[in-house]
C-alpha cells in the first residue's frame, strides 16, 4: 500500500515533540507538513525546536507553519515553558543555520494550501487544540472534501478532566486541555461530517510513562532519538506524565494495537462544563480508542527510537 497522507498540527509542548520524531520515523505514512498552534507553548520556541528536529532527521524538505490563532483559555505559563528548554539542548543546536524552511504562509493557510495540492485525501494528525484546523475550514470549507480523517488527542468521555480549579477557578474539571483551550473550535469540528478518531484521556490516564520505559530509553541512548526523548522526558519528571500525543500518534502506524468503538459525542461550549466531551444519543458519532496493547505499544516506541 502506498504511504498515508499525513499533515500534523501539533502545540509544541514535550509529547508533541515526541510524537513529531515518533511521526519521522513511520515507513507507513508520508509527511505533507508540519502546523505548530500557538497553545501549549511559546510559538516562537515551538516553531525552532520542530525545524530543528527535522534537520537533526534529515527531514528539512519538510516544511514548518506557524499558526496565528488564539484560544479562549490559554495554558498556564509554566505548562508552556518547555519549549523554550528544548530549543537550547546542545543535541538540537549542533548545526547551523536551521535548514527546514518556515512556511511564509500562515499555520491556517498552510493547511488549505496543502490540502488543495494533495493528490489524496490527507489523515489530519492533531496532537493539540482544534482550532487552526476550524480556522481553515472557516477560510476555505470546501477543503472538507480533501480531509480522509482527523486524528485527534484530546477529549475525556467517562473519566474526569485535567483542567484543575488552580488554573480555571470557575471550571468544574470536566474537560481535557487542548478541547478547552477552545470548545468553541472543537464544536466547529464536531459540526462536520469529518471522520474522526479519538484518543482521550479515559485511555491515556492508563499509558503513564513509566520508570521502566525510560530505564529502557537510557539503554539505548546510544541513538541520536533515545538521547533526545530521555532529555525532553526528564523535565516531565517532576509530573505524573502520561503518553497522551504518542498514544495517539502511534495509531497511524500500528492500528492493530487499538481497540475502537463509535461513540456519539458532543462538546459543551459555555457554562462550568465547557470543553467537556459528553456522550449524547444523536450526536456526532465517532471512533474512540478505548483500548490499547500496552506492551506493544511501549515495545513500538523503543523500536522507533533506537536510531
Amino acid at each position: 500500500m502506498p504511504p498515508k497522507l499525513v499533515l500534523m498540527d501539533h502545540d509544541g509542548a514535550i509529547d508533541d515533540f515526541l510524537s513529531l520524531i515518533l511521526l519521522m520515523t513511520m515507513t507507513e505514512v508520508e509527511p505533507l507538513g508540519i502546523v505548530v498552534t500557538p497553545a501549549d507553548c511559546y510559538i516562537e520556541a515551538a516553531v525552532s525546536v520542530s525545524r530543528k528536529i527535522l534537520d537533526l532527521m534529515q527531514r528539512s524538505y519538510i516544511s514548518v507553519a506557524r499558526s496565528t490563532v488564539r484560544g479562549l483559555n490559554p495554558f498556564p505559563a509554566h505548562f508552556r515553558r518547555d519549549c523554550t528548554i528544548i530549543d537550547h539542548f546542545p543535541l538540537l543546536n549542533e548545526f547551523e543555520p536551521i535548514s527546514t524552511p518556515l512556511a511564509e504562509a500562515t499555520g491556517q493557510q498552510f493547511i488549505v494550501q496543502q490540502l488543495q495540492n494533495a493528490p489524496q485525501p490527507v489523515t489530519l494528525m492533531v496532537t493539540g487544540p482544534l482550532t487552526t484546523v476550524a480556522e481553515a475550514l472557516s477560510t476555505e470549507p470546501t477543503i472538507v472534501e480533501q480531509i480522509a480523517e482527523i486524528i485527534w488527542m484530546g477529549g475525556a468521555l467517562t473519566v474526569g478532566g485535567n483542567v484543575q480549579k488552580a488554573y480555571a477557578p470557575e471550571h468544574d474539571g470536566t474537560a481535557e486541555w487542548n478541547v478547552f483551550w477552545d470548545a468553541i473550535a472543537a464544536k466547529q469540528i464536531w459540526d462536520t461530517n469529518l471522520p474522526l478518531t479519538l484518543c482521550p484521556l479515559d485511555l491515556t490516564n492508563s499509558i503513564p510513562v513509566t520508570a521502566k520505559f525510560i530505564r529502557a530509553l537510557a539503554q539505548q541512548r546510544r541513538y541520536t532519538l533515545s538521547d533526545l526523548v530521555g532529555l525532553c522526558y526528564s523535565l516531565a519528571i517532576p509530573q505524573d506524565y502520561y503518553c497522551w500525543d504518542l498514544l495517539a500518534t502511534a495509531y497511524l502506524a500500528r492500528p492493530e494495537l487499538y481497540q475502537t468503538v463509535e461513540r456519539e459525542t458532543d462538546i459543551i461550549t459555555t457554562g462550568a462544563s465547557q470543553g467537556q466531551t459528553i456522550l449524547k444519543s444523536g450526536g456526532k458519532r465517532i471512533q474512540v480508542m478505548t483500548q490499547v496493547n500496552k506492551e506493544q505499544f511501549y515495545a513500538y516506541l523503543l523500536q522507533q527510537f533506537a536510531r
